[in-house]
C-alpha cells in the first residue's frame, strides 16, 4: 500500500483534458480566420483552446513547461486577434522579415512571430525559434482554405475592430414600461 502511494506521488500530474468543443465550435464559425497548425503539431497535441473576451483565439499545443495554471508557459502557443490595428513589437528588441510573402516582427530571438495577414495578427509563441519558424511556416485558418507553407494574404486596412466596445461594454436595450 505504501508503494502505491509512493509511485502515485512521482507520476506526472499535469493531465491533458480534452478541448470544450464550443470553444473548437466557436473558432470555426468565427467571422475571422482564426490559426492553428492542425489538432498536434511535432507531435505537441492541442492541450488548451480558449477564446478571450477581446475575440482573440488561443490554441496551445503540449502541456506547460513551467508554471501551471495562470501562468503556463507551453512549447507552442498560436494567438489569433482580431484587432489588425495593433501590431505588437515596436517597443521590444525585435527585426522584421519577409514569411510567406508577408512582412513578420521577430521578437525574442526568433521564439516569437507576428504575422499580420489579412483582417487578423497572428501571434506565434515557442520554447525555441526554431519551433516558432516551423508552425509559422504551418498555420492555416481552421474555418478557411489554406494551404501549409502557402502564401499567406497581405495585411488588410485597419479593420476598426479595437474601436468597437465589446459585447461586455453594451449596456442592454431596455424594453418599453408597463
Amino acid at each position: 500500500m505504501l508503494c502505491a502511494a509512493v509511485f502515485c506521488a512521482c507520476g506526472d500530474t499535469l493531465q491533458t483534458k480534452p478541448i470544450p468543443h464550443n470553444i473548437l465550435e466557436s473558432m470555426v464559425i468565427s467571422p475571422f480566420p482564426v490559426y492553428w497548425a492542425g489538432r498536434s503539431f511535432q507531435r505537441l497535441p492541442i492541450t488548451e483552446a480558449t477564446h478571450d473576451p477581446g475575440g482573440a483565439y488561443s490554441v496551445q499545443y503540449g502541456n506547460c513547461l513551467q508554471g501551471g495554471q495562470g501562468v503556463c508557459v507551453a512549447p507552442l502557443r498560436i494567438v489569433t486577434s482580431p484587432d489588425n490595428s495593433f501590431v505588437p513589437g515596436d517597443s521590444a528588441p525585435s527585426r522584421q522579415t519577409l514569411l510567406r510573402g508577408v512582412p513578420v516582427v521577430l521578437a525574442r530571438r526568433g521564439r516569437t512571430i507576428v504575422i499580420a495577414t489579412g483582417s487578423v495578427v497572428v501571434d506565434i509563441y515557442a520554447t525555441s525559434a526554431a519551433l516558432a519558424r516551423a508552425a509559422a511556416q504551418t498555420v492555416v485558418p481552421i474555418n478557411a482554405p489554406g494551404t501549409p507553407q502557402g502564401r499567406l494574404a497581405a495585411q488588410l486596412p485597419d479593420s476598426g475592430f479595437g474601436s468597437k466596445p465589446l459585447p461586455s461594454q453594451t449596456p442592454a436595450s431596455l424594453g418599453p414600461l408597463r
